[in-house]
């Protein structure tokens, strides 16, 4: 069993509900951001919001084995960015969505 954080952008939300679900009846336990679809825009937070969610993903980062970076398309954006740096400051595994996906279909 691994700790999982789940990163990326919110505007895969299903893409990351879908994996992450997939990922923990493997037996890991996964870390996910909070989630409100009324609020799914960082400028949706006051800066003093934003800059907690920040350090508690952070946070949740720190806990992890690992991280997973949802980056359908190929995308990350700058937040997603500063998260796989910091992960790999700590020394922390980074697995990527589009590598899943394609293991997956090519099996």
């Amino acid at each position: 069993m691994k700790i999982i954080t789940v990163c990326g952008s919110l505007k895969f939300f299903k893409e990351m509900m879908e994996i992450t679900e997939k990922i923990e009846l493997q037996g890991n336990c996964m870390l996910v951001p909070i989630y409100n679809p009324n609020r799914a825009n960082k400028d949706d937070f006051t800066e003093k919001e934003a800059l907690m969610l920040d350090k508690m993903h952070k946070e949740r980062i720190k806990l992890a084995d690992a991280i997973l970076v949802v980056n359908v398309g190929g995308y990350i954006g700058s937040s997603t960015k500063s998260e796989i740096e910091f992960a790999q400051s700590l020394n922390k595994e980074i697995i990527y969505y589009t590598d899943i996906v394609k293991n997956n279909s090519n099996n």
